[in-house]
C-alpha cells in the first residue's frame, strides 16, 4: 500500500520542473490579483523563455495576490515532466492545447490526492483507514494515465467520489470538539466575511466554503476545523491555530493575512511576503 508520505512530494510545486504551465493554461483576471486580463491558452507577457516570472520578486510590491496564491498542488511538474516526457510545449507547438488541457485535469486530481493524505493523517479517522488508502492508490493511477486518457476523464465524479469520504472524514475529526453542538455562525458556506470571530469556540467548526474575506480569527484555535474551499483572503490568522486543521491547502494560507506566530500544519510553508 501506498502511504501518505510517498504523495506528498509530488503534491507540491516545483516550478524549475514545470513548463510556466500556470502562467499560460490559465485564465487571469486583472481585477483578481493577476498582471492583466488574460485568456487561457495564452502565455503571459511576464513569463520568460526559461519559464521563469520576470517579475516574481516584485509580486508583493505590485500587489499580485492572484500569482502569489496560486497553487498547482505539484501538477505542472508531473504534467510537464510525466505526462509529456518533458517535453516543452514551445519546442513542440503541436502538444501545447492537450498539455494545458491536461494541467487543468491534472491540478484537479491533484488536489483532491492533498485532501485524501491530510485524511489518512487523522488519528480520529481512523476506522476509514483502509477506504481513504485504496481511494489514495486509485486517483494517484490517473495520475499516471495518457494524456489521451486523461483528457476523457470525468473528474466531476471522481471529486464526488473521493468528497463522499471526505465528508466521512470531516464528520469523525469534528466530533471530537463539536460534541454534538450547533454553532450558528458556522455551516457550510457560511458567510463570515469581516466577522471578528475572536470570542467564537471555532475548533471543530463546519467552514466547507465558508466565505472568510478579511475575518478575524486572531488567536482562534482552529483545532479539527473543515476549511476544505474556505475563502481565506486577507483573513487575518495572526497568532491563530491551524497547525491541526482538516484540509487546509497552501493557497488558502497564501491569500491569509499572517506571520510567524501563525501555527500552520508542519506540510505546509509559511508565504515569503508574511511579516516577522
Amino acid at each position: 500500500m501506498v502511504e501518505t508520505g510517498d504523495f506528498i512530494h509530488k503534491l507540491k510545486a516545483d516550478c524549475p520542473k514545470c513548463f510556466g504551465l500556470c502562467c499560460v493554461a490559465l485564465y487571469y483576471s486583472a481585477s483578481e490579483g493577476f498582471p492583466e486580463n488574460k485568456e487561457p491558452g495564452y502565455p503571459c507577457r511576464h513569463l520568460q523563455a526559461d519559464s521563469r516570472c520576470a517579475i516574481y520578486s516584485e509580486l508583493a510590491p505590485r500587489g499580485l495576490k492572484g500569482c502569489m496564491a496560486f497553487d498547482c498542488f505539484g501538477a505542472g511538474q508531473q504534467v510537464s515532466q510525466m505526462s509529456f516526457s518533458g517535453q516543452d510545449w514551445r519546442q513542440a507547438p503541436e502538444t501545447a492545447p492537450d498539455m494545458f488541457a491536461v494541467f487543468l485535469v491534472m491540478r484537479r486530481l491533484h488536489e483532491l490526492l492533498w485532501y485524501l493524505q491530510d485524511a489518512l493523517g487523522q488519528p480520529a479517522a481512523v476506522s476509514l483507514r483502509d477506504d481513504l488508502q485504496v481511494m489514495l492508490q486509485e486517483i494517484g493511477a490517473l495520475t499516471a494515465l495518457s494524456p489521451a486518457v486523461l483528457l476523457q476523464l470525468d473528474v466531476a465524479a471522481e471529486r464526488q467520489r473521493v468528497d463522499q469520504l471526505l465528508q466521512r472524514t470531516s464528520e469523525l475529526v469534528r466530533g471530537e470538539y463539536s460534541g454534538g453542538k450547533k454553532r450558528k455562525k458556522t455551516g457550510r458556506g457560511a458567510l463570515l466575511a469581516g466577522v471578528d470571530l475572536r470570542k467564537k469556540d471555532m475548533r471543530g467548526a463546519n467552514l466547507r466554503g465558508a466565505c472568510l474575506i478579511a475575518a478575524d480569527l486572531r488567536e482562534v484555535d482552529l483545532s479539527c476545523a473543515d476549511l476544505i474551499g474556505a475563502d481565506f483572503r486577507d483573513t487575518d490568522i495572526r497568532s491563530a491555530d491551524l497547525s491541526h486543521t482538516l484540509f487546509l491547502t497552501q493557497a488558502q494560507v497564501n491569500t491569509a493575512r499572517g506571520d510567524h506566530t501563525t501555527r500552520l500544519p508542519s506540510c505546509l510553508e509559511y508565504p515569503r511576503v508574511w511579516s516577522d
